[in-house]
């Protein structure tokens, strides 16, 4: 049996070891309007958060062993909170990343960056839920980034943009948002948010294709749903007038099943089919109306904001 000191000594070795082999690929980032913190992940490319970096152009990031490299941001994205930065000097190899949809409650994870300044910092906690919303909007724009990471490690302003790592030493999120005491959120690293990366990269943004209709979760009647083996999807509150899903004939009452023929059961469901490849094509939608099925056809036109 394991006593409370060689209990305690386990967790601990268990921290330092994230911590020496995460913390000398996370930078304190400086930028015109403040700052943050931000991961190496490519070659000479930092991740951070699109709200570090705001509507800044370049700046400098110190990393843990004292040296600096000037960036510039080579593409941001409000609606993810996410940013890519080019570094101009050297910089440190990139952290190793990991993914967030492994993740389970209760699992042990790291946080590192520069809260307030102090850079290197590092906390410690646990997964405290997953699947959060986060809601974000531009000027024009809101959106939900789907499946936050919500942990107890403690967050204070200048984590944003810092590494959350697992007790591997792998990067599962970037820490975006302090909601309380004892709250902190993290954007996951995931499939979804790497093809977001990769747009940054390549293009300098995201395009996103647009639907231009509004929804909360249902649930399908009994008989549809063990049709159909979906057990909710989107019922429709609002279709804009004029939008792609208007000009479908998409209506106010109708269950979404189904778009691009994956099962949707929110409003993160159909947004995870609005990417570039969407905009022009046409996008199977099945709804269910007035106890039938019905299958249409939108066309997604590109989401401006």
């Amino acid at each position: 049996m394991v006593d409370d000191s060689e209990a305690l000594d386990a967790y601990s070795r268990s921290v330092s070891s994230v911590a020496a082999s995460v913390t000398p690929h996370v930078a304190s980032v400086r930028i015109a309007r403040g700052g943050g913190s931000a991961v190496v992940f490519d070659d000479g490319r930092l991740l951070t958060n699109a709200h570090v970096v705001e509507d800044g152009r370049r700046g400098t990031a110190t990393f843990a062993d004292g040296s600096e490299s000037r960036f510039e941001v080579a593409g941001s994205d409000p609606l993810s909170d996410l940013a890519v930065l080019q570094s101009r000097d050297s910089a440190p190899p990139a952290a190793r990343l990991g993914d967030a949809d492994r993740l389970v409650v209760g699992q042990l994870v790291v946080a590192i960056g520069s809260p307030l300044g102090f850079s290197g910092s590092v906390t410690a906690g646990v997964i405290s839920a997953l699947g959060r919303a986060l809601p974000v909007r531009t000027r024009r724009v809101g959106r939900v980034i789907e499946n936050v990471i919500q942990t107890d490690a403690a967050l204070n302003p200048g984590n944003s943009g810092g590494a959350l790592a697992d007790s591997a030493g792998r990067v599962v999120g970037i820490n975006t948002a302090v909601a309380g005491f004892g709250l902190g959120l993290a954007v996951p690293i995931n499939a979804t948010t790497r093809r977001i990366i990769d747009s940054l990269v390549t293009d300098g943004r995201v395009r996103r294709a647009y639907l231009g209709v509004v929804g909360v979760p249902a649930p399908l009647p009994d008989d549809v749903a063990e049709h159909t083996g979906q057990r909710a999807g989107l019922r429709v509150v609002e279709v804009i007038q004029g939008g792609p899903a208007h000009r479908a004939g998409l209506h106010a009452g109708d269950l979404v099943l189904t778009v691009g023929k994956e099962q949707v059961s929110d409003a993160q469901g159909i947004q995870r089919q609005l990417f570039a490849a969407a905009i022009g094509a046409r996008l199977p939608v099945t709804v269910l109306r007035n106890g039938a099925m019905v299958d249409v056809f939108a066309t997604p036109t590109e989401l401006v904001g």
